[in-house]
């Protein structure tokens, strides 16, 4: 089975192929759905350098790119609790929202994230990140607490 998909974003008709009978309007829905996720991933590439890592093993370039995915996944879930920020690209979640000045304390009990007051604040303390502290398995089930302080 094969259909014409106009206003696709090309000038051109997409044509695509498929071996299921399905209507043409799940299958273009499906095809929508494919290059959000591709395009997704591209942003991820450019913006963890997938492309500049040096390796010739198989292997590891499977496992660097599951990093990736993991870590685009992880900054998709910050965002999404980000008044605004839903639809950000990693490189404009990391700049205005993870690349804080902050003071990191890691004691038996807890660590604890000290942020700087800065321009971006306001968004992740609406988002309820640092209402209360997420306990870490990895880390003995130690909480994690995300706090402010006025530098001076």
């Amino acid at each position: 089975m094969w259909t014409l998909g106009h206003d696709l974003g090309h000038q051109d008709p997409t044509i695509l192929l498929t071996n299921e009978k399905i209507s043409d309007k799940k299958l273009i829905t499906r095809y929508a759905r494919r290059m959000l996720i591709e395009n997704s991933l591209s942003d991820a590439v450019r913006f963890f350098h997938m492309d500049a890592l040096s390796s010739v093993v198989g292997l590891k370039v499977d496992f660097d790119m599951a990093l990736l995915v993991i870590a685009s996944g992880l900054y998709r879930l910050i965002a999404r609790q980000m008044r605004g920020y839903g639809d950000a690209q990693a490189q404009q979640i990391f700049r205005d929202l993870l690349d804080m000045p902050a003071q990191v304390e890691i004691t038996p009990c807890e660590v604890r994230v000290d942020f700087h007051r800065r321009v971006h604040l306001p968004i992740v303390l609406a988002s309820g990140l640092c209402d209360k502290p997420v306990r870490i398995p990895w880390w003995d089930n130690r909480p994690v607490r995300l706090t402010t302080y006025t530098a001076g």
